[in-house]
């Protein structure tokens, strides 16, 4: 966060084609456009970047959390939205060495010489990531950086939904996808989310996203849902499934008593990784 200053000059002037939220102190606008840009909010590099204590920060940060435009993960804060997502790039960067982490740890369930559906997500990109060495995979997936990751290797085979291309993040999605995904039945799928409900509820923001979702936990005999702990702090609108749809979950944190206890309850093991 060294660059806050150059991000956020001092004169907010340079800020007024965004929406200001005259309720925000200017500082406290200062935050919220940094999260809007960076995706998240980090209590200790803000403090030192701004010179004010690290109490004021969480003071901050916790009025904007009331105020429902941030909502609080360990260490500072996110974007809080229950209607959209936010961006690819913004998501990408969001908790990269987290998703590192499960991303390798996932990779790990996923022996050589099988079959398994990806889709579209960072995190999921983080586990294709660490396949791209193996050997004698059958990729199917709707993510073109999936194929963008794995297609040197020749020794995997990478087949591709068809559908709409989506600019934004390289997805595909529509009716195509589907029936594509429908095609097959494969031994293992690696999925993500946007949200995990305290019920288990699995949950999305686009409705294309999640029909492909449903189909592919549908046709693959071992599950993986792979997501950062953010994702429990999160909300979206649209039900993909139940955690009793899964295998596996890996994170990076281990969540709460409650729902270690649910994914026992149904035979979901949890992994943190």
């Amino acid at each position: 966060m060294n660059d806050l200053t150059e991000a956020h000059p001092s004169s907010l002037k340079a800020h007024s084609a965004r929406i200001r939220n005259y309720d925000l102190s200017e500082r406290q606008q200062l935050l919220l456009d940094y999260a809007r840009e960076h995706s998240e909010v980090l209590v200790e590099p803000m403090a030192e970047s701004l010179a004010v204590t690290p109490q004021t920060i969480r003071r901050d940060l916790n009025i904007m959390c009331g105020m429902r435009l941030l909502q609080r993960v360990h260490g500072g804060a996110v974007l809080s939205d229950g209607v959209s997502n936010m961006g690819y790039e913004a998501r990408k960067r969001l908790r990269a060495d987290e998703k590192g982490r499960i991303g390798r740890a996932a990779a790990a369930l996923i022996p050589n010489d099988s079959s398994l559906f990806v889709n579209i997500g960072t995190t999921t990109e983080a586990v294709v990531e660490r396949l791209a060495e193996r050997n004698g995979l059958l990729v199917v997936t709707n993510n073109l950086n999936v194929v963008e990751t794995l297609r040197k290797n020749e020794s995997i085979s990478i087949m591709i939904a068809g559908g709409r291309v989506r600019s934004e993040d390289g997805g595909i999605v529509g009716e195509a996808s589907v029936s594509f995904i429908n095609q097959f039945k494969m031994n293992n799928a690696v999925i993500g989310v946007s949200a995990i409900d305290p019920d288990g509820a699995l949950l999305d923001f686009d409705h294309e996203e999640v029909r492909v979702a449903k189909a592919i936990i549908a046709n693959a005999r071992t599950v993986t849902l792979v997501a950062d702990s953010s994702k429990f702090d999160r909300n979206a609108p649209m039900r993909i499934g139940h955690i009793s749809d899964v295998d596996h979950i890996v994170t990076d944190k281990p969540p709460s008593e409650a729902f270690a206890d649910l994914c026992a309850r149904h035979n979901t093991q949890l992994i943190v990784a």
